[in-house]
């Protein structure tokens, strides 16, 4: 396993890091015993940082992920978790519903603290409030010992380069924005390093667009966006490929961008994605999908709050 450092935290985290999501049956259902073990294959295989949300099964993901992290030493891992969403139209992020939050993910996780609490989704909040009540809130939770780090998510690009503009921030959660469809995130990258802000990079499948199976009917992407997505896997499937390998492999190759998220629940398809960043990258098959995806490089869709886009 390949390591990085993440920012002015000092952490070395594993290039490739487990997304739990998976384990609230986000995705589809699974068998709660497969997905404890597919957490402790990732432990065995050098990945050392996992991140998880309330709002990932609603609780499911964090009650069955501290089920599995029960019996592990706390220093053999890095654990993230969130606060400010919890439910598909649910947020909250004031100062008391995070400190409760906090304690609730303790509860469920099994740990006296995280080593990393992001606020969840800030397009669909204030970004005004996530400056002035939301981060100082992080604040006292590190002074109290409950989290280390401070971080914020979310899908629009435009709210960390305001939010950074503002406030300290130790680390930013950042999903399909440097994938092989959308790689605009690259653009962040050099204000990033100046202000030692760690970056976790997730969904490089942009959830789901860039594999064999397609986007799921809920995905936000437009028609044009997700028939080019499928061109591409059509491509790789006529030449014997993966095109989630070659999503992964591409991700995971920037040396840029310390870990990259990748979620699953089957120990299987964990040791895949392992195997996968060990392994040289098709540079003609990388050049053709990126050609079949360029009409759409970079194109986007809107999420949360329209000032937040």
């Amino acid at each position: 396993m390949k390591y990085r450092l993440l920012g002015k935290t000092g952490l070395k985290v594993s290039a490739l890091s487990f997304g739990a999501s998976s384990l609230g049956s986000v995705f589809k259902s699974i068998d709660e015993k497969e997905g404890i073990r597919t957490v402790h294959a990732a432990l065995d295989a050098g990945i050392n940082l996992i991140d998880v949300s309330p709002y990932y099964g609603l609780t499911k993901a964090e009650t069955v992920l501290g089920k599995a992290l029960i019996n592990i030493p706390r220093d053999r891992y890095l654990l993230s978790t969130k606060a400010g969403r919890y439910g598909e139209d649910e947020f909250d992020f004031s100062a008391q519903r995070i400190t409760a939050s906090v304690e609730e993910s303790l509860r469920r996780l099994n740990v006296d603290y995280v080593d990393f609490l992001q606020l969840h989704d800030i397009e669909f909040g204030s970004l005004s409030q996530i400056i002035q009540e939301s981060l100082p809130a992080l604040q006292k939770l590190k002074e109290q010992g409950k989290i280390r780090y401070a971080g914020i998510t979310g899908y629009p690009l435009r709210i960390f380069n305001t939010v950074l503009k503002s406030a300290d921030v130790d680390v930013i959660l950042s999903y399909c924005r440097y994938a092989l469809n959308d790689s605009s995130l690259a653009e962040l990258l050099p204000q990033l390093k100046a202000r030692g802000v760690g970056l976790m990079n997730a969904s490089p499948l942009s959830m789901g667009l860039l594999s064999r199976q397609g986007a799921p009917s809920w995905h936000p992407a437009d028609d044009v966006i997700k028939k080019a997505c499928r061109q591409a896997a059509q491509y790789c499937d006529s030449h014997g490929l993966d095109l989630s390998k070659l999503a992964i492999q591409y991700a995971l190759a920037n040396e840029e961008i310390p870990t990259t998220l990748v979620g699953t629940a089957n120990p299987n398809h964990l040791a895949k994605n392992i195997a996968w960043l060990e392994e040289p990258v098709d540079q003609e098959a990388l050049s053709e999908v990126l050609h079949i995806l360029q009409p759409i490089h970079n194109r986007s869709w809107v999420v949360g709050r329209p000032e937040n886009n």
